[in-house]
């Protein structure tokens, strides 16, 4: 029975001075930083142990393991531990989602169980009811929100949620066809229409849901010529994910059309429209594209986690030499910087990085973006409009009159957007966006491409960056292994030219890397999460010279070598001998 662990946490000391000493005791948290985050958080009325670790104070999981310690509760890490549903079934699955407590062990006669607020006593005693009414013996432990989700998402197995919601659908179908035997009517129609809403906005539901379970940045959905398949993207790459009757399609497509105000009944033509959705304390944007095909429309939504922090040029990948560059550019008052990359690479999330980094009381930052991704506190953000004349080149216009010092424009897709950007960081102002090259040097006849006369790109350019994202190896399973001498020798002579410094602590004669094997805390795949992969391309008076001689890309990117330049296959070849990812990935994403 619960009632002994129950007292247990009643006994312990729970006011939030008091664990606050015990943290700094443990000596994980500053005092004074302790002290400003405790001030906020009662200021603000948002939850204390919220703000720690949002503020990135302490690991989510070190801070539950404190809090174990401190009211003599075991610890016990779900992120990593495979939950058989039979166990999860155990308990309501309503009372699981209320109180956050989940079964995760049961020997026929002990249930263990893990809390994730030791000061719910509301929660404990529910669980004792529970117990009681089950005759079970209950061990309660401690885990984190971040472990508790892990375990309940193994019990919601998507295909049976959509299936369940199939049958509900098919059974309100043969009422109807029983009905419409009798009396074939108007009323029976609408009647029709009505039954089957609600099936189908359980089945969007639950797509939408799991797809932010998953992390996943995408979810497509594809009618074929007999089903309708949606799938997800996954740390960059798409996985299957359900296959429903065709016969659905239609209405799956309306529901997700209604959310995002566009209109039901005009399906020959392209849509782009957004909605969004509050799960908890998770908020989410979703921009949705439709396309017709020759099978019917193919809807994509775009998965923006408002509630997600913006990362540190560390978080994404930036480091040694390359975050030198970046940041020396940040220091100069005027003049352009590019983030290049194809769709989905990052170029967005880095350019929020660098302007987090800038973002001070004194300086006036604007932004033109399509969509606003992250939202940056003291940030003046706007949104692209094209449908009422808010686009990239006249927003960009407007923001010149608000007095800017640093303007950041989404993306520079025509000429008259890159004349503007060009000007604007001519006339003192630091300009970044981004631009869809293969690679840094590339950047520049792009630009002149686009109709920006050589020597104003010689003025006005500071510093290309050009990045992929790859798939992060696992901590928790990748294997290392010394790779062949085949296919050493061509990373081998490929870091060759690098710069000592980028391959300090590399053994060059031995090459050792990581392949990804997969556990329970990857879902299989051997990966979880992204890297980026960079080159970096300062703008240097040689390489002003050649630009103003018209040289080709090729002679650019020989100039730039010889001034250390790394290209991203180099930098991602360091990063899988370090250890963060796999060649195969570095390839995957590099090859041309």
């Amino acid at each position: 029975m619960p009632d002994a662990a129950k007292q247990q946490v009643i006994d312990a000391p729970q006011t939030k001075d008091s664990f606050e000493d015990y943290l700094l005791q443990s000596g994980k948290v500053d005092r004074k930083k302790l002290a400003q985050l405790s001030i906020k958080s009662r200021t603000s009325g948002k939850d204390f142990i919220d703000t720690l670790v949002k503020n990135k104070i302490i690991s989510e999981e070190e801070l539950t393991r404190i809090r174990g310690e401190f009211y003599s509760l075991t610890y016990v890490d779900l992120q990593s531990y495979s939950v058989p549903r039979e166990i999860l079934d155990l308990l309501p699955q309503s009372a699981i989602a209320m109180y956050k407590f989940v079964p995760f062990a049961f020997d026929g006669k002990i249930l263990k169980v893990a809390i994730t607020d030791p000061t719910n006593l509301t929660a404990l005693e529910a669980l004792d009811f529970f117990a009681q009414k089950k005759h079970y013996i209950v061990e309660i432990y401690i885990t984190s929100i971040a472990g508790f989700q892990h375990a309940i998402s193994q019990s919601k197995d998507l295909s049976r949620e959509v299936g369940l919601a199939l049958e509900d659908i098919a059974e309100r179908e043969k009422a109807i066809a029983e009905k419409r035997e009798k009396q074939l009517s108007d009323k029976t129609k609408e009647s029709e229409k009505v039954i089957s809403e609600a099936p189908i906005s359980k089945i969007v539901d639950v797509i939408v849901k799991h797809a932010i379970e998953e992390k996943a940045s995408d979810i497509h959905i594809e009618p074929g010529e007999h089903d309708l398949r949606v799938r997800y993207r996954i740390d960059g790459v798409l996985q299957n994910s359900l296959v429903v009757p065709k016969s659905v399609h239609p209405a799956i497509v309306s529901r997700i059309k209604i959310l995002s105000n566009l209109k039901i009944d005009e399906t020959r033509l392209p849509q782009d429209g957004r909605f969004h959705l509050q799960m908890g304390k998770v908020s989410v944007d979703f921009r949705v594209s439709t396309l017709p095909t020759v099978n019917g429309e193919k809807v994509v939504l775009r998965i923006l986690d408002k509630s997600s922090g913006v990362p540190t040029l560390d978080d994404l990948g930036i480091w040694g030499r390359k975050k030198a560059l970046v940041e020396d550019s940040l220091k100069i008052s005027h003049g352009m910087v590019l983030v290049t990359g194809p769709t989905g690479s990052g170029k967005s999330t880095t350019l929020s990085s660098v302007l987090t980094k800038l973002n001070k009381i004194s300086v006036n930052i604007v932004t033109l973006e399509d969509p606003v991704e992250y939202y940056i506190e003291g940030v003046n953000q706007s949104q692209v409009k094209p449908e009422i004349g808010m686009t990239f080149a006249s927003g960009l216009r407007s923001i010149l009159r608000q007095d800017p010092n640093i303007v950041m424009v989404g993306e520079i897709r025509d000429k008259e957007t890159a004349e503007l950007a060009v000007h604007a960081a001519l006339t003192g102002h630091l300009v970044f966006s981004t631009l869809h090259t293969n690679d840094a040097v590339g950047a520049i006849p792009r630009l002149i491409d686009m109709g920006v006369d050589h020597f104003l790109v010689v003025a006005s350019l500071n510093l290309v960056v050009a990045q992929r994202l790859v798939r992060k190896l696992c901590l928790e399973c990748r294997k290392p292994i010394v790779l062949p001498e085949e296919s050493a020798a061509p990373i081998r002579k490929d870091l060759e030219i690098v710069p000592k410094t980028d391959l300090e602590s590399l053994e060059l004669k031995k090459l050792k890397v990581f392949q990804a094997k997969g556990c329970n805390a990857c879902g299989g795949t051997g990966y979880k999460g992204r890297l980026g992969i960079y080159e970096v391309l300062q703008v240097s008076k040689a390489i002003q010279d050649l630009i103003m001689e018209k040289e080709s890309g090729q002679k650019l990117y020989e100039q730039a070598s010889k001034e250390g330049f790394v290209t991203m296959k180099q930098d991602g070849y360091i990063k899988a001998l370090q250890g963060h990812t796999t060649i195969e990935e570095v390839i995957r994403v590099t090859k041309t």
